[in-house]
C-alpha cells in the first residue's frame, strides 16, 4: 500500500465550505478523508457526495452503537452512500456487529454496489490507562481489553478495528495479517499530543503493524500544513 493510500486526513471542521476547500488543498497528497460527527451533523450526507465528486475517498467515522436493528439500517443506508470505510463499536456486541456484516454484504450483492470496510471501533485513543481502571471500572488494562474487542469483530466477520499505536501488535500477533488496523491518535515527534492520551508516531504505528492513519490537528493545525503532511509522508516511506 503506498504511503498516499495509507493516510487518511480527518476533516474536524464544520463548515462544508472549509471541509471541501481541504479536500481540494490536499487531494495530491491523501486518497481518503475522514468524516465525523461534527462534520456530518452540520453538512449531512451531501458533504460525502461533494467529496466523491472531486476524487476522493470516505471514511465515515460515526462510531454507531445502538441495538442491532437500528446500526443494521444505519449500515446500510451508509453502504448506499458508497464510503469506502465506516466504523461502529465494538462494544455494542458480537450479534450488532456481525448482523451489520452480514446486511452490507448482502446489500451489495443485491444491489450491485462496492463493499465498504466496517471496522470496530476498541478503546478511545482520548481514554488513559488510569481513567479506564478507576472512571470506567475495568479491572483488566486496556491491551486485554483490545485484544478481546478485536478477536469478537474478527469472529463477528468485520474487516478490522480502530485502535490505537500501542495495542496495535498486540492485536495484529493474535489475528494475524489481512485485518485491518486503522490507529488514531497519531502525532509525529515535533507534534503536541492535545487531548489525546495514547499516541504514537507515524513510523512506530506503522513498524507495529498498523494498516491505515488518522491524521488531522498534527497536519492541519500547522502553519505550514503542506510541509507537516509531507515529513509526515516521507516518515511513512522510510518506515
Amino acid at each position: 500500500m503506498s504511503a498516499k493510500d495509507r493516510l487518511i486526513l480527518a476533516l474536524d471542521v464544520n463548515d462544508p465550505e472549509d471541509a471541501i476547500a481541504i479536500v481540494e488543498r490536499f487531494g495530491e497528497w491523501v486518497s481518503t478523508f475522514k468524516v465525523g460527527l461534527e462534520l456530518f451533523t452540520s453538512a449531512g450526507p451531501d458533504i460525502v457526495r461533494d467529496i466523491h465528486a472531486r476524487g476522493g475517498k470516505v471514511f465515515l467515522d460515526l462510531k454507531f452503537h445502538d441495538i442491532p436493528n437500528t446500526v443494521v439500517r444505519a449500515a446500510t443506508v451508509v453502504t448506499r452512500l458508497g464510503v469506502s470505510m465506516f466504523n461502529l463499536h465494538a462494544s455494542g456486541g458480537f450479534e450488532m456487529m456481525k448482523r451489520t456484516s452480514e446486511a452490507v454484504v448482502e446489500t451489495c450483492l443485491r444491489e450491485n454496489l462496492p463493499k465498504p470496510k466496517i471496522v470496530a471501533v476498541t478503546v478511545l485513543t482520548s481514554i488513559s490507562q488510569e481513567e479506564f481502571k478507576k472512571d470506567m471500572g475495568y479491572q483488566h488494562g486496556i491491551r486485554t481489553h483490545v485484544k478481546h474487542l478485536s478477536a469478537m469483530a474478527h469472529r463477528a466477520g468485520l474487516d478490522g478495528v480502530v485502535a490505537s499505536g500501542h495495542e496495535v501488535s498486540a492485536i495484529r500477533n493474535s489475528i494475524g495479517s489481512g485485518f485491518i488496523i486503522v490507529t488514531p491518535g497519531i502525532r509525529p515527534s515535533w507534534s503536541p499530543p492535545d487531548d489525546q492520551k495514547r499516541t504514537m508516531t507515524p513510523r512506530e504505528a506503522v513498524h507495529n503493524g498498523a494498516d491505515y492513519l488518522v491524521v488531522g490537528r498534527a497536519v492541519l493545525s500547522q502553519k505550514e500544513p503542506e510541509k507537516a503532511l509531507e515529513l509526515i509522508l516521507l516518515e511513512l516511506l522510510s518506515s
